[in-house]
């Protein structure tokens, strides 16, 4: 399992860096022992994630959607409302979430996150 941490500074990166250099610890890619059927990734800590970069029209424009599966239960909420409900924290979860493959490993993978604003 993961016996080694990787730490990442979101300091100035763009959001998609950041997240892409955690997917690839948390996946394992970095080492030689790489298996696309077991966890062998290491333990990845995001720190300053408050000042992760956002380029463009992104905190206005890029929305995250959720179904409850009722009727018109489609919720769309734009990535400012995140910040300002759930912070910057959330927003870099989801980012890294959305980049890992989505399998029976994905939450075992995603309890090696931790993040820091």
């Amino acid at each position: 399992m993961a016996t080694d941490t990787h730490t990442i500074d979101a300091t100035n990166k763009s959001l998609g860096r950041v997240a892409a250099e955690a997917a690839h610890h948390l996946l394992g890619k970095h080492t030689v022992l790489f298996v696309k059927h077991r966890v062998v990734g290491s333990k990845v800590m995001i720190i300053n994630a408050g000042r992760v970069r956002l380029t463009g029209n992104k905190a206005k424009v890029k929305k995250y959607s959720r179904y409850s599966g009722y009727p018109s239960g489609l919720v769309q909420e734009s990535l400012k409302r995140t910040v300002e409900k759930k912070g910057y924290r959330e927003v870099v979860r989801k980012a890294v979430n959305g980049m890992l493959p989505k399998n029976r490993l994905h939450k075992a993978r995603m309890k090696l996150l931790t993040i820091e604003e």
